[in-house]
């Protein structure tokens, strides 16, 4: 026959073990509620993106953008005259026709935090870029030639022992210079230049995600 005492142990233990299987099923219960709410999970991590968009970095890498190019040709003409001497004794005349191009440039290199503006949802981005500039003229060998020649005899029998090369050159650095004031002279090209690095631009940064993207120029100097 059991003992009273032991039958109330026994009771007590048993509610004991129902109300710790009750306080289980409650936090079970709390814990399925809480990837609902995850204010409420005090495990739980929230990832905040600080970092600094990688646009500008990518457009410095793109160094200098030769964003159009104009194809020209120039006639040199030189002549050399001695003071004292008729120029069929002593002079030089030359033709020389070249034929190049000059690229206008835009210089990403300049670049710095405030040319370019991203908006915190990283849809809209405002970039400022220096005005486009001309770089040195090329000239084409391959498309350049003296197209005449005309020398005094004492030039002619100077030439026969030894060839000048610096005549040559003076004629490449003239014409490079021509044709760099030519281009100067034509503003089709710094607008073409603007156009196509817009286009480009535009193209890059809609493909990365970007839904309005706004390009300016900064005024050309003087």
């Amino acid at each position: 026959m059991a003992l009273p005492g032991g039958r109330k142990r026994s009771q007590g233990l048993l509610r004991l073990a129902a109300v710790a299987l009750a306080g289980v099923v409650a936090v079970l219960f709390l814990v399925s509620l809480i990837p609902g709410f995850p204010s409420l999970n005090p495990f739980g991590t929230e990832t905040k993106d600080r970092s600094q968009p990688v646009l500008l970095k990518s457009l410095v890498r793109l160094s200098e953008y030769r964003a159009a190019s104009a194809n020209l040709q120039v006639v040199v003409d030189i002549e050399k005259d001695a003071k004292l001497l008729p120029s069929f004794i002593k002079g030089e005349k030359v033709l020389f026709v070249a034929a190049g191009s000059v690229d206008a440039a835009v210089d990403f290199r300049r670049l710095d935090k405030r040319s370019v503006v991203v908006s915190g949802d990283r849809r809209t981005a405002t970039i400022t870029l220096p005005a486009p500039r001309l770089a040195r003229a090329r000239v084409d060998l391959a498309r350049s030639r003296v197209f005449d020649r005309d020398r005094g005899l004492l030039d002619r029998i100077g030439s026969a022992f030894a060839e000048d090369p610096s005549d040559e050159r003076e004629l490449f650095l003239l014409a490079e210079r021509k044709l760099t004031d030519a281009a100067a002279q034509d503003a089709a090209l710094p607008k073409a230049a603007a156009r196509n690095t817009r286009a480009m631009l535009e193209g890059l940064l809609r493909a990365l995600g970007f839904t309005k993207v706004t390009v300016r120029f900064a005024p050309a100097a003087t």
